[in-house]
């Protein structure tokens, strides 16, 4: 979703600076407005497609996307999977598995690999 197109769903100018306080207040205005739970059951669909296109557009607006560039942070979620928070030096790494390839090694040694099953 694009920030022009975000921004008009909830009902902001494409003009001005927002600050996040500000898009808060028209996403709570506007998800409280078209929440499916207000809505008759033959009306349901059409209010959860409206619901869910309101919070994409504050989605994409709070991080950054519809304010002129992408979040490096949404970046790396989208394209990993998982938020890369701490950083971990080689050091680190080797310091974690370590203890698991000392079990395995001890494991063989003691002919756990030969051991018959009960």
């Amino acid at each position: 979703m694009q920030g022009d197109e975000a921004r008009a769903l909830l009902g902001l100018s494409s003009t001005s600076h927002l600050t996040p306080s500000q898009v808060k207040a028209a996403y709570k205005r506007k998800a409280w407005e078209s929440h499916p739970d207000r809505f008759p059951a033959n009306e349901k669909f059409s209010a959860e497609t409206k619901f869910k296109l309101i919070s994409e557009a504050y989605s994409c607006l709070k991080l950054g996307i519809g304010q002129g560039g992408t979040n490096s942070a949404y970046a790396r979620v989208v394209r990993t999977g998982s938020p890369n928070v701490h950083q971990r030096s080689k050091s680190q790494t080797f310091l974690v598995k370590a203890p698991f390839f000392l079990i395995i090694i001890g494991t063989v040694a003691l002919g756990g690999m030969s051991a018959a099953r009960a």
